[in-house]
């Protein structure tokens, strides 16, 4: 069963799950313009001692957040109803259809156990997807109405990053296939019982993970440290060139900050997307 076909078949399930989701991410994305509007009246009020409303930006604030809350929490819920029965569907699906390509018993529980990972990248990794486009795109947008300069250097430092996940992305293709055929030799394994075999089933699964590993610290930590000199050279522009005000200046580094914490999701987004994209090649059914 491909992911195209897992798609078609649950299409509204899944939609209804990340509408949720939507509505959490474009909430927590406005929010830090709402919040700064709030300090500022905050600070005019009892700092500058001006006459200033700061009931109005306060509950609009309130309310922003309060669907935050309500989007995550109705995503969490329908997301552990929808998916468990997703999976239950699915595996019982590629059983049969490894079954009538003729595999054998070990094989059809392994297929059915990778399966998993189906579940994994709708559950987990499109909440993330949802998230990187708000971050990101909403990111840059709403930096525009701050000073069009920092949206340019936010806009700018997308590329390299696409980049350099692309790289990371290559070399992991390989290494998850080769995990891929390790466990699926798991169940027939333990079905011949033997120790010895099982011991370096194990062992052969470590090599491609630590590598894995190492291709996700380099591409963490060459981006981390790019968003860095974007992160200082974005400050310099707030306090030393606009001269913005308290809020305006939390706001543009909320989202600048969320900018940057969202990358931390790409490398294991590009991991479960080439997880996804070989596990499907595997588990294609055959024209009947």
């Amino acid at each position: 069963m491909t992911f195209t076909q897992i798609v078609k078949q649950f299409k509204f399930s899944i939609a209804s799950v990340l509408i949720f989701v939507l509505i959490e991410n474009i909430s927590w994305i406005v929010e830090p313009t709402f919040f700064g509007s709030l300090l500022d009246a905050l600070i005019d009020h009892f700092y500058n001692k001006e006459v200033v409303n700061y009931y109005s930006p306060l509950l609009i604030w309130i309310f922003i957040y309060l669907v935050n809350v309500l989007g995550g929490a109705m995503s969490r819920l329908f997301s552990g109803k929808v998916y468990s029965k997703m999976y239950a569907d699915i595996a019982t699906r590629v059983i049969v259809n490894s079954k009538k390509q003729g595999h054998a018993p070990p094989k059809l529980l392994a297929r059915a156990e990778l399966a998993r990972e189906y579940i994994v990248f709708f559950k987990e990794r499109l909440p993330e997807v949802s998230w990187q486009f708000f971050a990101t795109g909403g990111g840059v947008i709403a930096l525009f109405f701050y000073d069009w300069r920092i949206a340019a250097v936010a806009f700018l430092v997308i590329f390299p990053v696409i980049y350099i996940n692309n790289i990371y992305r290559r070399n992991v293709v390989t290494l998850q296939k080769d995990i891929h055929d390790t466990r699926e030799d798991l169940y027939r394994l333990v079905d011949e019982k033997s120790m010895a075999n099982i011991n370096q089933y194990y062992r052969d699964m470590v090599l491609p993970q630590q590598k894995i590993a190492k291709w996700n610290s380099i591409d963490y930590s060459v981006i981390k440290v790019l968003l860095m000199i974007i992160f200082i050279v974005v400050l310099f522009i707030c306090v030393d060139v606009d001269n913005f005000s308290t809020g305006k200046i939390y706001a543009i580094v909320s989202y600048i900050w969320t900018f940057i914490a969202s990358t931390e999701y790409l490398p294991g987004l590009m991991e479960s997307l080439t997880s996804v994209k070989d596990l499907s090649s595997r588990l294609k059914e055959e024209d009947v």
